[in-house]
């Protein structure tokens, strides 16, 4: 069994067995700056990140002020929107707090500054959203530098699937979520 069908979403297997908790003073926030492409984004994200308040920029460092100014928040790469990079890098939206970066979006969500929290495939991560046979077909993408993630869920027992629950239930609802954890409970997968 390489993957599995939970309602009309198609769930690869490792994304059932896996462990998973991030340990941002452990990783620093690299998920947000290491790659070529920002956050995949929904039509209504991306629509939403095009009128951001002042408060959300005050956060932010000049250079992705300026870079916001000249080239909007939103990319488009093979038909999909992502947020915008840095010299192909770092999400413009991040900020640098004690060492860590993290998300400027999150933070003015969390004080109550923004409506809209982080975008979902952020939430989600490192749980990637992709298609197959039309359906929605959830893969785990294991990057090196989640290396102590993986390392910490496996000592703490916290699996993927409960570390990404309300990211999940967001996207699918709770009933989803409730087939997914029978599925896994009375497969050998425990």
């Amino acid at each position: 069994m390489s993957l599995v069908s939970i309602g009309d979403v198609l769930v690869d297997k490792d994304v059932l067995g896996a462990f998973f908790a991030c340990d941002l003073h452990e990783c620093k926030g690299r998920c947000c700056v290491e790659g070529e492409l920002g956050a995949p984004l929904s039509d209504g994200e991306a629509l939403q990140l095009q009128h951001l308040p002042v408060e959300l920029l005050r956060m932010l460092p000049e250079k992705s002020v300026q870079y916001l100014h000249r080239h909007g928040c939103v990319e488009v790469y093979q038909g999909r929107e992502y947020t915008r990079t840095i010299a192909d890098r770092e999400c413009v939206f991040t900020c640098v707090r004690e060492g860590i970066t993290v998300c400027a979006i999150e933070i003015a969500f969390r004080d109550g500054l923004l409506s809209f929290d982080k975008p979902l495939s952020c939430r989600l991560f490192p749980i990637r959203v992709r298609k197959k046979f039309g359906l929605d077909y959830l893969v785990y993408e294991q990057h090196s530098m989640c290396r102590s993630a993986r390392k910490g869920g496996g000592e703490r027992h916290v699996k993927l699937i409960d570390y990404v629950h309300h990211a999940l239930c967001v996207l699918y609802g709770h009933d989803w979520i409730k087939s997914l954890k029978a599925f896994v409970d009375s497969s050998s997968l425990k």
